[in-house]
């Protein structure tokens, strides 16, 4: 039992001290190659985030300064949407983070894995050599360790055998490599998982954030569409600002066509554009708004049921001639068929086109929302034939009412 114990502390000496025998199979260290990600790429997403926090910090020193002034009930809109924008664009490179430390952890991993099955591989050949010597009965300063009958006789023994170990220093150099990468790799492997961890938190806080903007964002326009006669200067100037885009669509439609030389238009042919719904929550003209004695002229249909998630669609091929945003209308995008025939899309949370882009009809081109004056996502969708508009519901038959 002494001498096993003997054995086992010898063993462990040896490898404190990085020491392996002159005969071994030289060392290969693992090849050091260029990862996939690193954690300068993860720094950059962090910088931008931080970016985001500001601008974001700016746009809430804006909102408390118009909180409570009806005069400014759009303009509060419209950055209580840029602060949804913001946060929006945070939870993304949160999640863009995440999915950096996820490919960093797992490459850290192989990396550790292969490192240590190096090391694996030369107390092999340790243990190998060992046998080998005891068989044979061959003396070596190995066995001399090995013959030690106490701790200290085996320190002694160390002494003995430190001119031999000399030549032993690139072998024990490389094991002293290998033993510090692993260290490094372990350590890099913690760090990142407690930072994917802390990214994790951040992204549920985000989330949380962005649901209670959207909250307020939302109760904003229904606080002004049940108290319509306050915000009846509001409502004008929405009307004013609806007027106003509509004649810059169809002045845009028909300048772009003469560009084109297009002076044939086929009106019709449009398909649904959103796939994830078809209820109708507002109809197209005179519209009963919820208040007693009001109505208003709806110049498109509201689609319901898509929440902020559901794909927009090019109803028909077309050019893009608006991908803007304003106060009224959000974010939102209109597309040009011809002299007078447009589409309209609006309240996004998201564009993914540019003027002058052309799209195929069903091509993806937004992501729907509650920007604008919207009391909840849902998509606006407008038609324009002859530069007039025209109820969408016309082309658009199997749709599901839910209005009253």
């Amino acid at each position: 039992m002494k001498t096993k114990r003997i054995l086992r502390a010898a063993v462990a000496l040896l490898f404190a001290f990085g020491v392996l025998a002159a005969d071994l199979t030289p060392l290969r260290l693992p090849p050091q190659t260029a990862s996939a990600v690193t954690q300068a790429d993860i720094d950059k997403l962090k910088k931008e985030s931080n970016a985001l926090s500001s601008k974001k910090s700016e746009v809430n020193k804006q909102l408390s300064a118009l909180k409570k002034d009806k005069a400014n009930t759009l303009k509060r809109k419209a950055l209580l949407d840029q602060q949804i924008d913001l946060i929006s664009a945070e939870i993304a490179n949160t999640e863009q983070q995440i999915a950096q430390y996820e490919t960093l952890i797992e490459q850290t991993e192989q990396e550790l894995n292969e490192t240590q099955a190096q090391e694996a591989d030369q107390y092999e050949l340790f243990c190998k050599r060992v046998r080998a010597m005891e068989e044979r009965g061959t003396v070596s300063y190995w066995s001399v360790l090995f013959q030690a009958s106490s701790f200290e006789e085996l320190l002694g023994a160390m002494d003995f055998i430190s001119e031999v170990m000399e030549a032993d220093q690139r072998v024990i150099d490389d094991l002293r490599v290998l033993q510090a990468q692993i260290a490094e790799k372990q350590q890099t492997l913690e760090t990142s998982l407690a930072e994917q961890q802390s990214a994790k938190e951040a992204l549920a806080a985000k989330n949380n954030e962005l649901r209670d903007q959207r909250t307020e964002a939302t109760g904003l326009i229904k606080e002004m569409e049940e108290n319509e006669a306050d915000y009846k200067d509001v409502l004008a100037e929405i009307e004013a600002e609806e007027e106003k885009t509509q004649a810059e669509i169809v002045r845009l439609s028909k300048e772009l066509a003469a560009q084109q030389g297009n002076t044939t238009v086929t009106y019709g042919g449009y398909i649904w554009p959103v796939t994830t719904s078809k209820r109708v929550t507002s109809p197209f003209g005179k519209r009963n708004t919820g208040i007693s004695g009001a109505s208003t002229n709806h110049r498109g249909i509201d689609i319901g049921g898509v929440y902020y998630s559901s794909t927009v669609y090019a109803a028909k091929a077309g050019t893009v001639i608006i991908s803007s945003s304003n106060n009224v209308r959000g974010q939102y995008i209109v597309i040009s068929h011809g002299s007078g025939n447009t589409t309209t899309y609006q309240h996004l949370s998201k564009r993914s086109v540019s003027v002058g882009t052309v799209v195929k009809q069903g091509q993806a081109i937004g992501v729907t929302g509650s920007s604008g004056v919207g009391s909840g996502p849902h998509l606006h969708f407008e038609i324009t034939e002859n530069g007039q508009l025209v109820d969408p519901l016309k082309y658009l038959t199997d749709y599901v009412k839910a209005w009253n």
